[in-house]
């Protein structure tokens, strides 16, 4: 055989070669890939409690009950921010009724805080040189929570199934224990707090140490709370022999909350607040949430650019994110607190033309100054919290947000119950009336009243297309970084046209107010650092930013995203 008939063999072999290979190798459009159902789905930041969640609709429980055994088995499995002691925000999809329903469930400043002793000051207080250190750990610290309210209003308004039938898987975890997880490790070295009391410190260290990395943690006291709890509803928390531990407990330590303040706390049901945006609408929670403000006017100002004609991990976009969660934040720093001691007012910080005197100073020059970011005129945050995301097969929904406030909290647990205080005290205005400070802390809306639920960035989200039809839940912990997290996902759905795996795990960044800095995950170019700099940005490398759990349904089809960010997040799907 010459050359030439050998070269023409050897062609041919080859190209019939790479036929077969592009006929045998697939290649995917994105390496973050959905989990898709076309039933049930819950997404959370533990894989036991999304397994249980399905449980529950396997039983035959709705989106609500499942919402509730979540919330409860995360005080088990994911102490640090799931809670029986804390507080949040939640919003539920009734899909019969086509109604969002918004429950605020923040914790609650005790009726007789002192606030001398709060603030560690002498009288008459010193707003310029105020203590802040009783206000985040120990007794003090806590407010009243009401986390067991909250979830049990929802239970009762929405549920299906008995409450005692669906807690009984979450009473098991609790008696059976769960193994350490590395995380959860590295969580109790790292909040100091939690030595500082002895029941925390007998339940989460042995000998002295952190516990053991696979080891069994087993929680008898949690259980024996969740049965009292399952059998007698909101007054087997609020009231009887788990109440009369706190306010002994509270009394032996000279903490502030007192059986009454746990006796008139209640849970409120109330409507969301909500935008248009690009044909959807965004639904979110409102006061006392400041995060639902911000985000709501960071979308309302990105409205009047098209988004769309940048790359999604462009300089122009990154720019824009960060002035429009800018405008959003100076929004929450003023004027949102609780409103059944501020009249909040959402209608003129969302207005036409208080969003135009936002949107009008952002130009792709510079950055606008944080000084000339002015507050709107009228005339008269931690990261360890959690969020969760529920459908069922009947297209009922839950977007749920709460939080210990710091990991762990106050570092207290209520002896023989097992149950994590919360730290919000620390959360109120407690500069108010002091003329030098322009931050939060001198908010007129959350300035500290007993009695009183503290502003919070905590902001659940369910978006509805233009066709009025449910197409994603999402939210995230973060303190004050919650909205640019929520932002990145909404933005890269409805402007860039990305899959929730994509949406999820794009680079994101924070800009607050007052401050010049600009918080950015370390995935973002350094030519796009760059420039961004020369725009007058003053970059600030900020590891992880949020840790999103969403659902995105697509012509009926769950798609469900558990954020890399943070280790043990889970899709978990119902099989028809």
């Amino acid at each position: 055989m010459s050359v030439f008939f050998k070269l023409l063999h050897l062609i041919a072999f080859l190209l019939l070669s790479s036929q077969l290979i592009a006929r045998t190798y697939i290649d995917y459009e994105s390496p973050f890939h959905p989990t898709i159902g076309s039933s049930g789905m819950v997404v959370s930041q533990n894989a036991q409690s999304s397994s249980l969640g399905v449980e529950i609709l396997d039983m035959g429980g709705n989106a609500v009950d499942a919402a509730v055994a979540v919330g409860f088995s995360l005080a088990i499995t994911l102490p640090r921010a799931g809670n029986l002691g804390g507080g949040g925000f939640m919003l539920i999809y009734h899909k019969e009724s086509d109604k969002t329903f918004y429950i605020d469930y923040r914790s609650a400043s005790p009726l007789n805080t002192n606030l001398e002793i709060l603030l560690n000051q002498t009288e008459p207080l010193d707003f310029k040189s105020l203590n802040y250190i009783n206000t985040q750990e120990g007794y003090l610290a806590a407010a009243t929570p009401g986390t067991v309210y909250g979830l049990l209003t929802a239970h009762e308004k929405f549920g299906k199934l008995p409450l005692e039938e669906i807690l009984q898987p979450v009473i098991r975890i609790a008696r059976e224990g769960i193994l350490v997880s590395q995380d959860l490790h590295y969580a109790i070295s790292k909040a100091s707090q939690l030595k500082k009391d002895p029941e925390s410190k007998r339940i989460y260290f042995k000998n002295d140490k952190p516990l053991a990395i696979n080891s069994k943690m087993m929680r008898p006291d949690l259980a024996n709370v969740i049965e009292v709890i399952a059998q007698n509803g909101i007054k087997g928390f609020y009231s009887g022999e788990i109440a009369q531990k706190f306010s002994d407990a509270m009394r032996a330590n000279k903490g502030f909350i007192e059986a009454n303040d746990l006796k008139i706390y209640e849970a409120k049901i109330t409507q969301p607040i909500s935008i248009e945006y690009r044909g959807s609408t965004i639904v979110t929670s409102g006061p006392p949430s400041g995060g639902g403000i911000t985000l709501l006017t960071a979308l309302k100002i990105l409205e009047n650019f098209d988004l769309k004609k940048y790359k999604k991990n462009s300089a122009n976009t990154y720019h824009l994110l960060a002035e429009s969660l800018r405008g959003g934040h100076n929004n929450r720093s003023h004027f949102i607190g609780d409103p059944a001691f501020y009249d909040v007012p959402l209608t003129d910080l969302l207005s036409q033309k208080r969003i135009n005197s936002l949107s009008k100073k952002i130009n792709f020059e510079s950055a606008v100054p944080a000084d000339e970011v002015k507050p709107l005129e009228i005339k008269n945050e931690s990261r360890d919290t959690t969020h969760y995301s529920i459908i069922d097969n009947q297209g009922n929904a839950v977007s749920n947000t709460y939080t210990l406030g710091s990991s762990f909290g106050s570092g207290v647990t209520i002896p023989g119950t097992g149950i994590l205080l919360n730290n919000q005290m620390r959360n109120f205005a407690y500069k108010y009336g002091d003329k030098s400070e322009i931050g939060r802390a001198a908010s007129p809306g959350n300035k500290f009243e007993p009695g009183k639920r503290p502003m919070s960035t905590m902001a659940p989200v369910m978006v509805f297309n233009d066709q009025g039809n449910l197409s994603l839940i999402t939210g995230s912990p973060g303190g004050s970084y919650i909205p640019a997290a929520i932002l990145r996902i909404v933005t890269g759905i409805l402007d860039f046209d990305l899959n929730i795996g994509e949406a999820t795990m794009l680079p994101r960044i924070h800009k607050d107010w007052p401050y010049e800095g600009l918080d950015y995950e370390t995935v973002i170019s350094s030519d796009t650092l760059i420039k961004l700099k020369n725009l007058g940005h003053k970059p600030i490398l900020n590891k992880t930013i949020g840790s999103t759990q969403s659902i995105h349904v697509i012509d009926g089809i769950k798609y469900g995203y558990a954020d890399l960010r943070r280790p043990n997040a889970s899709v978990s799907i119902q099989i028809d």
